[in-house]
């Protein structure tokens, strides 16, 4: 599994991912693998996702084919962009959807987290869209991340990006699915 948060601070979001991978016991880190990156820059924005490892290329290759980069601007724009590239994993990429036969609808698979001049969203695998106003973490180490950005959050000498970071860290200090380093972006907010 993986770590991803982002958050909203002032004029600016960050969004930063763990880079581990991880096959059952095995692990793979940066330091073996290069396209160890867990986001995917979309046009001035930035997606992270936390699922199979497959999703990077899902989603690098599903944004990247698109004539106009979407501009995520709230959550309905998102469900409408989600629902197109849900049907891409499946058509295009073969996702397999059966995860439980007691879902309400298909899974994508896999949750993501956005951050674009808009805002700080999360996308679950069954495409539910929320708008975030401080900050959010999905992952398999998410309760770490979270404490750490309620705790430091309204530090006034951090900044969204340092926080973010600091999430991260936290994080692959208690979690064995996370691992450093993190990956950060940041975005100036409109």
């Amino acid at each position: 599994m993986s770590t991803i948060v982002v958050v909203r601070k002032g004029e600016q979001a960050a969004i930063a991912a763990d880079t581990l991978t991880k096959w059952g016991s095995q692990k793979e880190t940066a330091d073996y693998v290069v396209n160890h990156q867990k986001i995917v820059p979309v046009g001035k924005g930035f997606v992270a996702y936390c699922g199979p490892s497959s999703a990077r290329h899902m989603l690098k290759n599903y944004f990247g084919s698109l004539k106009t980069a979407p501009k995520f601007t709230d959550p309905d724009d998102i469900y409408a962009t989600w629902l197109m590239l849900h049907h891409a994993c499946k058509e295009r990429y073969f996702l397999n959807p059966n995860e439980d036969d007691s879902n309400a609808v298909e899974s994508t698979r896999f949750d993501s987290l956005i951050a674009s001049p808009h805002g700080i969203f999360g996308v679950d695998s069954d495409r539910l869209v929320q708008a975030f106003t401080r900050f959010y973490a999905y992952g398999s180490g998410s309760q770490y991340a979270m404490g750490a950005l309620w705790a430091l959050y309204d530090d006034p000498s951090l900044t969204a990006e340092d926080l973010a970071n600091k999430a991260i860290a936290a994080s692959a200090e208690f979690n064995d699915s996370t691992g450093l380093p993190a990956v950060c972006y940041k975005v100036e907010l409109v």
